[in-house]
């Protein structure tokens, strides 16, 4: 179903989308990089030790009006971070532990027929740059997510830095985790599951302050309909774990203090009762040095 989707979307996007615009792809990116460090001497009373953190993201859109009915908008988030401790009986310095780790792709286009509502259609797919979850066995590009969807879209708000969009339809996952250890025969093997049922996207952009802070909000919730391992589930405290909504909510405050130089405040909301049954919040404050082209 994937890769069938995949292919109609390319698909339309050649037979629709001639002839193409003249007018250029609206590009940005935002790339930072972030450093902490803390040394101590060796007389130093309280029990901290040092710590090297790093942490680069890069957020990049491409957009553009294809045709005069269709509307493509790219979208791709990378990060990755380490984090290095230093024992502070020896004083060596431990192995790396990272402390970020995102790859994050999504294409969505949108068919602007002049109507209420817009029709879309979209795939995005999510994952890391390195799986240390198993000591025995680093994966690369691993795991990984896949999301299809269809449906309606609204432009809520459209200003030249500011933009409120929404989407609502029917969405296809799937999860693919590669060398999955089963304990019982000591073999590894791929496992793919996959879920589909209603979801729903808003993306919200401002700039704030005069125009020194940007606030970029985005909210995702995914009711799942189906689930290719409900069977094995039945009988199981979390049989209907996976019927619970999922949700995604990421906020993003980026103040420029200078042109180089910018603090952002990242906050991010997630609920999946399959992980955990309780909200899990991560909040990363940082200060470091930043590129845009725009």
């Amino acid at each position: 179903m994937r890769g069938l989707l995949t292919a109609v979307i390319f698909i339309m996007a050649i037979t629709i989308c001639t002839p193409i615009f003249a007018e250029p792809w609206t590009v940005a990116v935002d790339a930072n990089l972030t450093l902490t460090q803390n040394a101590y001497s060796d007389n130093w009373a309280g029990g901290e030790t040092g710590t090297i953190s790093w942490a680069s993201n890069v957020n990049t859109l491409a957009e553009k009006q294809l045709h005069t009915m269709v509307n493509n908008k790219n979208t791709l988030k990378l990060g990755f971070g380490q984090t290095y401790s230093q024992d502070k009986e020896t004083k060596e310095w431990s192995d790396a532990v990272k402390s970020t780790d995102l790859i994050d792709f999504e294409s969505l286009f949108r068919f602007t027929l002049g109507a209420i509502v817009d029709p879309f259609i979209g795939d995005r797919i999510e994952t890391q740059f390195y799986d240390d979850s198993d000591p025995d066995n680093g994966r690369i590009i691993n795991p990984v997510h896949f999301t299809e969807s269809a449906g309606i879209a609204k432009v809520l708000l459209k200003q030249e830095k500011r933009e409120w969009t929404a989407r609502f339809g029917f969405g296809l996952r799937q999860h693919l985790n590669r060398d999955v250890l089963e304990v019982a025969t000591n073999t590894r093997e791929t496992k793919i599951t996959n879920d589909g049922g209603l979801i729903f996207v808003t993306d919200f952009t401002t700039p704030l302050a005069q125009e020194r802070i940007t606030f970029t909000s985005r909210l995702s919730v995914f009711e799942a309909l189906f689930y290719s391992e409900s069977e094995a589930l039945v009988g199981l405290p979390n049989e209907d774990y996976w019927k619970s909504p999922d949700v995604d909510w990421e906020n993003t405050f980026t103040a420029n203090i200078t042109k180089y130089l910018m603090v952002n405040l990242y906050t991010q909301l997630l609920y999946d009762k399959e992980v955990d049954t309780g909200m899990r919040f991560k909040e990363t404050l940082s200060l470091g040095l930043t590129f845009k082209i725009i």
